[in-house]
C-alpha cells in the first residue's frame, strides 16, 4: 500500500486533489481510499487530505500519520518544520514553489522536486488552482497510476472549457518534471 499526504491551503484543491488521485487510481484498477481533514473552514486556512493506494482491499481507516509521499500545495506551509512529521524515511515531497527544491531538501532531509504549478495553472487555466498540474507531476515522477488514468479522473468530474484546460495542464505538467524519477521508491 502507499500512503500519500495532501497539503494546502482552502481554495486550493486539496481535497479536489485527493480525490482525483483516488479517482485516477480507481481508473487504473487499484483499491484506494481518499478523505480530508479540516481545521477551519474557509479560504486560506490549512488543509489535509489523505490518499491510500494500493492492489488489494483496504481496512486501514486512520488518517495517514506515515506518508510514503507528501504534496504540498503552497510552499508558505513548509515554515511549519513539523508539517513533514511523519514523512517515511525514503520519502518524498512535492512541493509547489518557484524556490529550487535544495532550499527544501536542506531543512527537511528528504528527496523534494520544486514545482511552480500555480504559475502553470494561471498560464494554462487562466486560474491560480495548482491541483492537476501537480498531480500530474506527481504521477510522472512515480510512475504508479497512468497520465491516462488521471485525464479519466478529470473527465468524471469536469467538462466543457474546464476539461479541456485541464487536460491540456495535465499534459503540460507531466512532461515538466523528470519522468520516473520516484519510480523506485514508489515500487519499494
Amino acid at each position: 500500500m502507499i500512503e500519500y499526504r495532501i497539503h494546502g491551503r482552502g481554495g486550493q484543491g486539496s481535497v479536489a486533489a485527493a480525490y482525483l488521485l483516488a479517482a485516477a487510481a480507481f481508473e487504473a484498477g487499484f483499491t484506494c481510499q481518499a478523505f480530508p481533514a479540516f481545521g477551519a473552514e474557509r479560504r486560506g486556512a490549512p488543509v489535509m487530505a489523505f490518499v491510500r493506494i494500493d492492489d488489494k482491499p483496504i481496512t486501514l481507516r486512520s488518517q495517514v500519520r506515515n506518508p510514503d509521499f507528501m504534496i504540498v500545495q503552497d510552499d508558505t506551509l513548509l515554515l511549519d518544520p513539523n508539517l513533514t512529521a511523519g514523512l517515511r524515511p525514503g520519502g518524498a515531497m512535492l512541493v509547489n514553489s518557484r524556490r529550487p527544491a535544495e532550499d527544501f531538501a536542506k531543512r527537511f532531509d528528504t528527496r523534494v522536486v520544486a514545482f511552480p504549478a500555480t504559475d502553470l495553472a494561471v498560464e494554462v487555466i487562466g486560474k491560480p488552482i495548482p491541483n492537476t498540474a501537480l498531480l500530474a507531476a506527481f504521477l510522472a515522477l512515480t510512475e504508479t497510476v497512468p497520465q491516462e488514468a488521471l485525464a479519466a479522473a478529470l473527465r468524471g468530474r469536469f467538462h466543457g472549457a474546464v476539461l479541456d484546460k485541464n487536460l491540456v495542464l495535465i499534459e503540460t505538467a507531466a512532461k515538466a518534471v523528470e519522468q520516473g524519477a520516484w519510480k523506485e521508491l514508489a515500487d519499494a
